[in-house]
């Protein structure tokens, strides 16, 4: 793997890509939160630009241009909190930031977020294939390489582990919902439904199956292939190409690349970890 120093920082132990600043990372606590503001939570290659389009689309069914979907609060430089100042609409703010690093003006005020988790063999194929072809990451020397950094929690955002138990342990300190990416591909709809209930966003069922169309990963994959890449418009705090968010979207791709030992190994340390995690029964695999 090339030099890490290059483009990999560490902020409180956790691997940030130097598309974070530390001086953004930093003055992230100074951020002014506002009642309405909502979070869109993940970790990496979780489906949060999937989620940000259904959020997207449900909102427009009722209310056009009354929201803003911004680039995650962690990319850029200092000048990003003003930028999200200078924003008048309501405020859908993605990111892949830990419970512990998310401005503190949040919680007091206890604004919605909502989380959506993938399995955790998935989102690794995923998050090695964003390697890979992400010019902001790191070059990766192999499959078993990238697996050994994934399990011991040194790819960027740290471990998928952490991320998650750290959400899950203060989840109601904020009105947190959380979704899961194999429910949502196995029933989209029901899905919707459950997040426009939680948003308070009153839809009728052909206004549900409307925007489940607009959002299938099949017509998201080429509408973003028609674009051209504007950082402004993308909600991942690791890329500005867009080209690079959509790859297959399935479930299950992992068992093309776990060989025995290191499923053993990750099912190993799932279950050493997420033992006691009650959204961690709800995880599926295919």
């Amino acid at each position: 793997m090339s030099a890490q120093s290059d483009l990999i920082h560490m902020f409180n132990g956790v691997p940030f890509t130097t598309k974070s600043s530390p001086d953004l990372l930093r003055a992230l606590n100074n951020f002014q939160a506002r009642d309405d503001d909502l979070l869109l939570v993940s970790y990496p290659k979780s489906g949060t630009h999937w989620l940000a389009e259904i959020l997207r689309q449900l909102y427009n069914a009722k209310a056009p241009n009354k929201v803003s979907i911004t680039s995650p609060i962690e990319f850029g430089d200092v000048g990003k909190l003003e930028e999200l100042k200078s924003i008048t609409t309501r405020r859908i703010i993605p990111t892949h930031l830990s419970y512990e690093m998310i401005p503190n003006d949040f919680k007091d005020r206890k604004c919605k977020s909502i989380y959506i988790i993938r399995n955790p063999k998935d989102t690794a194929v995923s998050l090695f294939h964003y390697y890979k072809d992400n010019p902001n990451l790191p070059t990766i020397e192999s499959w078993h390489a990238y697996m050994d950094m994934f399990l011991h929690g040194q790819v960027v955002c740290g471990s998928w582990f952490d991320h998650i138990l750290g959400w899950e342990e203060h989840r109601n300190e904020m009105s947190t919902l959380f979704l899961y990416y194999e429910a949502m591909k196995k029933d989209l709809p029901k899905s919707v439904r459950k997040i426009s209930s939680f948003l308070s966003i009153n839809l009728s069922d052909n206004e549900i199956s409307a925007v489940c169309k607009k959002t299938s990963f099949g017509e998201m994959k080429t509408s973003v292939e028609k674009e051209n890449n504007d950082p402004s418009h993308t909600v991942c705090a690791l890329t500005t190409n867009k080209k690079l968010i959509f790859r297959k979207g399935t479930v299950g791709d992992w068992k093309q690349y776990f060989t025995p030992k290191q499923n053993r190994l990750l099912d190993e340390l799932y279950k050493a970890k997420m033992d006691s995690s009650s959204l961690a029964k709800n995880i599926v695999y295919e």
